[in-house]
């Protein structure tokens, strides 16, 4: 079963013997943010409002929104980890930032990385099954990219609509570029950018172009 955050907070007001009212009064906020959560008509409420909410019921917001941290004493709902996380495949082929890597015709698929199902599905409304992580390498699209960095790439936005970072075939390999797409022309164009100025942007037509997927994450070592 899939708990929502409506869900939790019933269950722990109960578990603690409290009314919204109580909650409310406790945690210092209007009775109203509290019922509209418990009834499930507040799905992206105040995160200051949450901590006080949170503290009130000695439970860690995490919890409340997702369903993952700490609870004082037992936890009045166990939650299925199954449910909690998703595992997206990772593909041991690297998107240069620079000439482009060979690809073989086979991609093996490497370690696979898990994320917390509900921001996939709610803050990057992505289907999981068409999520991929990738590496990056080299300079072309620094400062925003740096070489090495892990992305997550997402293979069912292959428009340049809206402006963004795209994984690209460039005939030679996969790259990373930042794309646009240029308005009024027949047949389409599409700008291709590197945020290095170093590197020269340059223009192809939309036929030219094989997007493979936007990059809507990334993550780096420090």
């Amino acid at each position: 079963m899939r708990y929502t955050m409506a869900d939790r907070l019933r269950a722990r007001s109960r578990q603690l013997g409290m009314t919204a009212g109580r909650v409310a009064e406790l945690a210092g906020v209007n009775r109203s943010f509290v019922y509209d959560i418990m009834r499930g008509r507040s799905e992206n409420p105040s995160l200051e409002k949450l901590d006080l909410i949170s503290e009130a019921l000695n439970v860690e917001r995490n919890w409340l929104l997702h369903g993952i941290g700490g609870v004082d004493g037992e936890s009045p709902i166990m939650e299925d980890p199954m449910g909690v996380f998703v595992s997206i495949s990772s593909v041991q082929v690297s998107a240069s930032m620079g000439g482009g890597n060979l690809v073989s015709d086979e991609v093996e698929n490497g370690e696979p990385y898990h994320f917390q199902r509900s921001w996939i599905l709610h803050d990057l409304k992505a289907d999981p099954n068409n999520l991929r992580i990738m590496h990056v390498e080299g300079d072309s699209m620094m400062p925003t990219l740096h070489s090495g960095d892990v992305v997550l790439v997402d293979l069912s936005k292959r428009l340049p609509t809206p402006p963004g970072i795209f994984v690209l075939f460039d005939g030679i390999g996969l790259v990373a570029k930042r794309l646009e797409h240029i308005p009024n022309h027949d047949p389409p164009k599409v700008r291709v950018i590197s945020d290095n100025t170093f590197y020269t942007p340059y223009e192809r037509t939309a036929d030219e172009v094989n997007i493979i997927g936007r990059i809507r994450w990334f993550a780096r070592e420090i």
